[in-house]
């Protein structure tokens, strides 16, 4: 991730990123290969207006060498689930430069906004359903 960040211009101190693993940290969930942590994703309800809300993913990572196989897929199609059963959409935030775009472009996410850091995607309740 520190890659991505800096790709971005955006440069962080190890007590700043200690900061951002802590937040929300009881959202977290960690992801399992062979009963071994091989990435975090940090997901939550949050309200985009008076009346809509979505499941939002906070920060996924997966560690690089477990990056390419498949795995942030099972992740996403976890989350699509949990979405189902809640009925709401997904959204998310990506760096401009991470590759990790092409995944959720892939099952189904759409640009809603570019700002000059990140993209803002959302995988519509529709194409969750799908």
């Amino acid at each position: 991730m520190t890659q991505h960040l800096l790709a971005a211009g955006i440069r962080m101190t190890d007590e700043e990123h200690l900061v951002r693993i802590k937040e929300h940290f009881y959202e977290s969930h960690i992801v399992l290969a062979d009963r071994k942590p091989i990435g975090l994703i940090k997901m939550g309800i949050v309200a985009l207006n008076d009346t809509h809300k979505s499941l939002h993913i906070r920060q996924l990572q997966i560690m690089p060498k477990f990056q390419g196989k498949g795995v942030g897929s099972k992740v996403i199609m976890v989350v699509k689930k949990r979405a189902l059963q809640l009925c709401l959409p997904i959204t998310l935030n990506v760096l401009l430069k991470n590759p990790a775009r092409g995944l959720y472009l892939r099952h189904g996410f759409q640009v809603e906004k570019k700002t000059r850091l990140e993209f803002q995607l959302r995988c519509p309740l529709t194409v969750i359903a799908a």
